[in-house]
């Protein structure tokens, strides 16, 4: 357990402001949840008097001192997995998650995840909660996470989260053909008819924008880069399908795919076998919680997701050369045409 004490003087302007919104302005590096919960544990003394109510108002010019205990809660044995580590320093690290890895252990994944590797790793990181993870990425998604190796530094990532300031670029394969971009700004909640799953929730959701284009079209596939501006369980995912373009391999929100007039059976075989998400957390930037520099990073699509492409592509290679006769004379209009006159008869 790391346990010290903090001093500070309340400045007299906050005259009138609530103990835990005045300890927020005083102890930026710990959340206002965490410094009400020391403040009901006793932890804060204001003119050597214990203040257990967080609704407490100040005077100003007062001497406080809050005790700032750190316990580990995690359980979570240590495990020797590898990380790909992309970046890291005394504040934060940056791993690319590879497709497969459970986040953290539950019901079903009691080890052999994310947590369990950065706990091998870096054995500090036990005294930070959720050893350091700010946001998760699912099973089956591959790419770019955030891990916060100190308490401070876990503080402002969130906070950058929640200011929507830090930014997170992904890559995605749907079903069907996309005519543009756009923005999807639907609240997000429990599926009423599945708690396992995520739905659109008109009452009761949490704000989720998602803004999207079109990379390359595909015969009934489009590749989409997909930027969060907030970030929900299942976004993505629960939004793509919402406009009626799942993504590909999706066994929860999709479960269906579109097969291409003349597509080839072995790709046809490749897209009934591809079982996960096509969807890669690409790019990652945000502030670093202690220098301010703006930091990004990027990462290549797993290579399942490159073979996912190059059979479409492919595929469209395929239908063209067939489509184009001998003669060089392209036979697919994809309309009737209705000979009128003489005249319209090409000669």
């Amino acid at each position: 357990m790391d346990k010290h004490t903090l001093t500070a003087s309340i400045p007299h302007e906050a005259l009138g402001d609530r103990l835990d919104v005045t300890l927020v302005t005083l102890f930026p590096d710990y959340s206002r949840s965490r410094l009400q919960k020391w403040i009901k544990d006793g932890n804060v003394t204001v003119e050597d008097t214990v203040w257990k109510s967080p609704k407490q108002t100040v005077l100003g010019g007062e001497k406080v001192q809050l005790r700032v205990e750190i316990e580990s809660d995690l359980n979570a044995p240590a495990q020797d997995i590898p990380l790909n580590i992309i970046y890291e320093d005394d504040d934060v690290m940056v791993i690319n998650k590879p497709v497969g890895m459970v986040v953290h252990p539950g019901a079903g994944n009691p080890d052999g995840t994310i947590m369990n590797a950065l706990l091998f790793h870096d054995e500090s990181l036990r005294d930070v909660p959720r050893a350091g993870i700010v946001h998760r990425l699912d099973k089956d998604t591959s790419g770019l996470m955030v891990v916060a190796k100190t308490i401070p530094a876990q503080t402002h990532l969130v906070d950058q989260l929640q200011r929507h300031e830090v930014e997170r670029i992904y890559d995605a394969v749907v079903v069907g053909q996309m005519t543009a971009g756009g923005t999807v700004d639907k609240p997000i909640g429990r599926s009423p008819k599945d708690r396992t799953k995520m739905a659109i929730r008109e009452f009761g959701g949490k704000e989720a924008v998602s803004h999207y284009r079109v990379l390359e079209r595909f015969r009934n596939y489009t590749r989409v880069r997909v930027k969060l501006e907030t970030g929900r369980t299942h976004q993505i995912r629960v939004h793509m399908a919402s406009l009626g373009y799942p993504l590909v391999g999706d066994q929860t929100y999709g479960k269906r795919f579109r097969i291409p007039k003349g597509m080839m059976d072995e790709f046809v075989d490749f897209l009934r076998n591809f079982k996960r998400q096509a969807l890669h957390a690409g790019a990652l930037s945000f502030k670093h919680p202690t220098t301010g520099r703006k930091m990004k990073w990027k990462a290549e699509i797993p290579d399942d997701m490159f073979e996912l492409l190059d059979v479409l592509r492919e595929d469209i290679a395929v239908y063209e050369s067939k489509m184009l006769g001998s003669d060089g004379f392209d036979y697919d209009y994809g309309v009737e045409v209705a000979w009128v006159t003489d005249e319209d008869i090409p000669k």
